[in-house]
């Protein structure tokens, strides 16, 4: 079962991670259509957070279309995100990556910042890298 992990210092508000820790588990393949989510009082009590922030993120992750309430059953999954399971080759690389860069002394904001550079160089959007009319090929 999924279990939230909410950073207070982070600066994110606690229900935006929720959603982004549920979507991110969609994106690995940990959840599937058809799992059921936590229940509002089990992450209240996992995490001491207030009921009414679980029920505005399953809200949000409902809007999105990616969950469904189910009156007196719970929130399920409705659709998964991505093509990045957790057991992924990739990852390992990943994390053999992640692990030299802490060795060379950079810090987990460091290698944020790092890896969200070069996302941005290697995701760059086709409108930014198509050439419109009247500018030079």
């Amino acid at each position: 079962m999924l279990e939230y992990r909410i950073d207070r210092r982070s600066g994110v508000a606690t229900y935006l991670q929720i959603v982004q820790q549920t979507q991110q588990a969609l994106r690995l393949g940990l959840l599937e259509t058809g799992d059921k989510l936590p229940t509002a009082r089990e992450v209240v009590e996992a995490t001491a957070i207030n009921p009414n922030t679980v029920l505005k993120a399953y809200r949000e992750l409902e809007r999105e279309g990616l969950v469904e309430a189910r009156r007196g059953l719970g929130t399920f999954v409705r659709r998964t995100l991505g093509h990045a399971p957790a057991d992924s080759p990739l990852r390992g690389e990943l994390v053999e990556w992640a692990a030299r860069a802490r060795r060379a002394g950079l810090d987990r904001d460091d290698v944020a910042a790092l890896f969200t550079a070069v996302l941005d160089e290697q995701f760059v959007p086709a409108a930014a890298t198509t050439p419109t009319k009247g500018d030079p090929a």
